[in-house]
């Protein structure tokens, strides 16, 4: 009885100290957004320069299968050639299930280790906002927030639309899909005050893109999902 006690004890004392230091990483990042006075989105010449794209209907859903190697390497060459036509390259994600959240930390604050608070926020927009999203989940939406608030847990095409209505931004997504190569996705019922450009290797990987000559060099710690 006592060890259980004990063990109930540990338990509380980790979950209290994950919570204390959640609430510290987002302190950090609101001081980091105070001093910029804004989020540090990338700013709008890519877009300008991209803006003859016509954009596909945006449909928020959860991830499909993963395709197999074959088709997998078939869409990776087709969004390589993509972005090599609209002259962008990738900054590479670590493919940890945080790929997509990691993507987005990117754009909004320069910084991908800040995917722990995106998905914090993301994952508040879901909780408090069940009406606009409930619909496009095929589960009980419980068990997808409880899901979604996992460190690990993929993104999918929801999550996406959470981040774009949280964040007021619209997330430009060039594709590897055959025929949507290009889907804007915008905020819900608001004006975007931002742009974010990720890639999106179709139901693999999500990264970070920029116009060539304008990626930032980084030293990752963990493998890229690459072929």
């Amino acid at each position: 009885m006592s060890e259980n006690l004990r063990n109930a004890s540990g338990s509380s004392s980790s979950s209290l100290g994950s919570s204390f230091q959640d609430t510290e990483d987002d302190h950090t990042i609101a001081s980091i957004l105070a001093e910029d006075g804004d989020y540090r989105a990338s700013d709008n010449r890519l877009g300008k320069r991209l803006s003859h794209l016509d954009s596909f209907p945006h449909t928020p859903r959860i991830n499909g299968e993963i395709p197999d190697v074959n088709d997998a390497t078939v869409d990776h060459e087709r969004l390589s050639e993509r972005l090599a036509t609209y002259d962008l390259t990738e900054l590479q994600m670590e493919g940890d299930g945080n790929c997509q959240f990691r993507a987005l930390a990117d754009q909004l604050f320069r910084n991908p280790d800040h995917h722990k608070y995106v998905r914090r926020q993301v994952t508040k927009q879901l909780k408090h906002n069940k009406a606009l999203y409930e619909g496009y989940v095929p589960m009980k939406y419980r068990s997808y927030l409880k899901q979604m608030k996992k460190s690990g847990e993929w993104g999918d095409h929801i999550t996406l639309q959470a981040a774009a209505d949280r964040f007021d931004a619209k997330i430009c997504l060039v594709t590897s899909f055959r025929d949507n190569g290009y889907i804007e996705i915008l905020p819900t019922d608001k004006t975007h005050t931002k742009e974010l450009w990720l890639s999106f290797w179709s139901e693999v990987h999500y990264n970070s893109l920029y116009t060539n000559g304008d990626v930032p060099c980084r030293v990752t710690r963990k493998k890229y999902w690459l072929f």
